[in-house]
């Protein structure tokens, strides 16, 4: 009895290779995307994390394959471990920025559609990508920035929270009744549209000047565009309750 052929039993192997690698492929795949929509995980994040598992499982196929045909990987894997030092090197920042988009969508930091703002620069959030975030500025100048300075600098998210507060700085003069100046006050900037019922406007005391009172009308509101435009408005609604020329102060928020 003859013994069967070689290369018959080596495609037989790399038959059941292929096979097995494949439903263990869909397999690992279903278990990410199962444990990520438990998770609540980014769909992005699910899809990312689907696509290292494909082309890992493929990279090492491959590697199985060219053994069983009698190819000598071994200068193969010593070549490419040099040129992926080098490539690592190169991209270093790359990586960098891949990694720390990563983070962003496991944190669920900020997303699509949220207002950010970092390094003095605010937007809103357009695209979320790997390497780059994009935003959108208010007078719908387009800004690119690198994942890692999110990591790098503090940044603030102001959508996290539905309302924002506006604040503006006031001088009651010592003249004024105290109490009914800032129950005057406080019904002025409850009278204002866009003003948010819940919480009520109110007026904090902070120190006691050498013209008058130093204190802040704060008004919350459910637009974060327009928290200047609103205290501008603001500060007209309320200057004729206060006597003195510098009873009103912008401050920025």
């Amino acid at each position: 009895m003859t013994d069967p052929d070689p290369l018959y039993l080596n495609l037989i192997k790399i038959a059941i290779i292929l096979i097995c690698s494949f439903i263990l492929l869909k397999l690992a795949m279903y278990i990410v995307s199962k444990t990520g929509k438990r998770l609540t995980l980014e769909p992005t994040l699910i899809q990312v994390l689907n696509e290292i598992i494909k082309y890992s499982v493929i990279a090492v196929v491959i590697t199985v394959v060219l053994k069983e045909v009698g190819w000598d990987i071994s200068a193969i894997i010593v070549s490419l471990g040099i040129v992926g030092v080098a490539v690592g090197f190169a991209a270093r920042d790359t990586l960098s920025n891949f990694i720390a988009g990563m983070f962003i969508l496991a944190d669920k930091s900020f997303r699509v559609g949220d207002i950010i703002e970092i390094s003095d620069k605010i937007g809103t959030v357009k695209k979320l990508g790997f390497r780059v975030t994009t935003l959108k500025t208010v007078d719908n100048k387009i800004i690119t920035i690198p994942n890692s300075n999110f990591s790098k600098n503090i940044y603030l998210n102001y959508t996290t929270e539905e309302k924002r507060r506006v604040e503006l700085d006031l001088n009651i003069p010592y003249e004024l009744e105290l109490d009914e100046t800032v129950a005057s006050l406080v019904n002025t900037a409850s009278k204002c549209k866009w003003a948010q019922r819940d919480p009520k406007p109110n007026v904090l005391i902070k120190e006691m000047g050498d013209t008058g009172i130093r204190a802040s009308l704060n008004v919350w509101v459910n637009d974060p565009w327009k928290v200047a435009t609103y205290r501008s408005q603001l500060a007209m609604e309320v200057k004729d309750l206060l006597v003195g020329g510098d009873s009103v102060e912008d401050i920025e928020v």
